[in-house]
């Protein structure tokens, strides 16, 4: 799962990461589909969003509530990488093309509670797909909720036995990455051991649930060293592992695939 993939988003790595790995991890014969908010500004008719009966009104908890979402699917243009994209009015359709910050550049803050709604619903759509993954990859701090998620509610459950949680971090962002409690509370999560004062890092938070933790680093971002300074991160660091990534502005992800698919390798050693 991912927030951006370009065109539908593209405010930060994470989106050609999101296009283009799928794609290479597809051609080494992996079963991938990708799942992304449905943001407002994103055209149906232009990108060719379909309809899918059993896609349509999937129920889920939060907040103590059912709750429903829709998805149409479509694929990313010029691929057979095939994209679903969740529909939400209150919580998706009014997001920019700025997807994490306001019209104004302010960041959101309710981002947590947001992908939150976003982690819990795309669980709850995976039996709808008729397909179950292996392995699971939540890209980045949008995604952190995931693994708990998966390990707290629907790691019993018959279709979602033995599915395993990779948590992919792309940057070290304070600013997203400062989750407050209600939206643990909201989720119907326990909340993180890492929490103080009503706060946790995201990555701390997910480290003790994810199956693996990958830092996708590039030349100028240390990203393995500065999730290690983590203390709940560091106390699993068994399970960080490192891949090495371009700077934005290459266009060759084929080593960061052929690295990304030996690594994930290891999870069934």
């Amino acid at each position: 799962m991912t927030t951006e993939i370009i065109p539908f988003a593209n405010t930060s790595s994470l989106a050609p990461f999101s296009t283009k790995v799928p794609l290479l991890m597809q051609d080494k014969g992996h079963d991938i589909r990708t799942i992304i908010p449905k943001y407002g500004y994103v055209s149906e008719r232009k990108y060719i969003l379909r309809e899918v009966i059993r896609l349509r009104d999937i129920p889920f908890e939060y907040n103590g509530e059912e709750k429903v979402l829709s998805a149409k699917s479509a694929f990313i243009p010029k691929t057979r990488v095939q994209v679903y994209f969740l529909e939400d009015n209150e919580w998706f359709k009014p997001q920019t093309n700025l997807v994490y910050k306001s019209k104004n550049g302010r960041i959101l803050s309710d981002n947590d509670q947001r992908f939150s709604i976003f982690c819990k619903a795309t669980l709850a759509t995976l039996p709808h797909l008729f397909w179950k993954p292996d392995v699971f990859l939540c890209n980045g701090w949008q995604s952190s909720f995931v693994p708990a998620m998966y390990k707290e509610e629907y790691a019993k459950k018959d279709f979602y036995e033995n599915i395993k949680t990779v948590l992919m971090v792309h940057s070290m962002d304070d600013e997203y990455t400062d989750f407050g409690q209600k939206a643990f509370e909201k989720a119907g999560l326990e909340i993180p051991k890492a929490m103080k004062n009503g706060k946790v890092n995201a990555y701390e938070a997910a480290a003790e649930n994810a199956d693996m933790i990958i830092a996708l680093e590039s030349p100028s971002n240390n990203i393995t060293e500065k999730l290690l300074k983590l203390p709940t991160v560091k106390a699993n660091k068994k399970k960080v592992f490192t891949v090495k990534v371009p700077e934005e502005d290459s266009l060759d992800y084929q080593p960061v695939a052929d690295k990304l698919d030996k690594v994930l390798e290891k999870l069934n050693s």
